[in-house]
């Protein structure tokens, strides 16, 4: 499928209806979906059931490899992955989980309030929410207490327009209450008409159905939260 009929799908999602039963989820959707960044860089590819000592990545660079990416100024869906895949790793080792996001914390607390600030917000409030996705409770988790999807708003003020931001926003509030989830997707759809990659993230496919389904179903599932 081309990049117009990507957005033409994307495009034609906004009109179903905010109104499904229920939600059948894989797992995580921040965890558990690849984010497609085309030939962008990121982290090594990772899997879900990547063990430490494995795998051929050394943990210890996970801090400085992921800063290095987030610091290139990279797309927001690409930031997305790169935080995907950092969660994965992170989680096979408490002390690096918690140095990354502490980072994070600090090099957003430092920024401006500008373009770039939103950006680092961003970083961080996406981290946060993936880590509560992925760190069971049962275990140390360093994003208990910090509200992930709050600096992602606010990530959005401060840049303005950003349906890629909008798109984040919807997966963070999946089975969230209907009216900020609802408010996320409708812009992520909207912007998809001229974000031919962001048009491909809503049409690639989850647990058989596509993203865009699987989002607008959210909205009826978060009302019975």
């Amino acid at each position: 499928m081309n990049s117009q009929g990507f957005s033409r799908l994307a495009i034609g999602v906004v009109a179903i209806v905010f109104g499904f039963t229920s939600v059948a989820l894989a797992g995580p959707p921040l965890i558990c979906h690849a984010i497609e960044i085309g030939q962008a860089k990121t982290l090594p590819w990772v899997n879900l059931n990547y063990q430490k000592g494995s795998g051929g990545y050394d943990l210890k660079n996970l801090t400085r490899d992921t800063l290095a990416i987030l610091d290139s100024n990279p797309s927001v869906l690409v930031r997305m992955e790169t935080l995907r895949r950092a969660t994965i790793y992170a989680r096979q080792d408490p002390q690096i989980a918690k140095e990354l996001i502490t980072r994070l914390q600090a090099r957003a607390a430092a920024s401006d309030a500008d373009n770039l600030g939103a950006l680092v917000w961003f970083d961080v409030g996406y981290l946060a929410a993936a880590y509560k996705q992925w760190i069971g409770k049962g275990e140390p988790n360093p994003a208990s207490g910090l509200d992930g999807y709050a600096w992602v708003t606010k990530a959005i003020r401060l840049r303005g327009s950003d349906p890629e931001m909008e798109f984040a926003a919807a997966l963070i509030t999946l089975g969230s209450p209907e009216r900020d989830h609802r408010d996320h997707v409708q812009k992520a759809m909207a912007g998809a008409k001229t974000d031919p990659l962001l048009a491909q993230n809503l049409a690639s496919n989850f647990n058989r159905q596509t993203i865009s389904t699987l989002l607008t179903r959210g909205t009826a599932e978060g009302l019975k939260q």
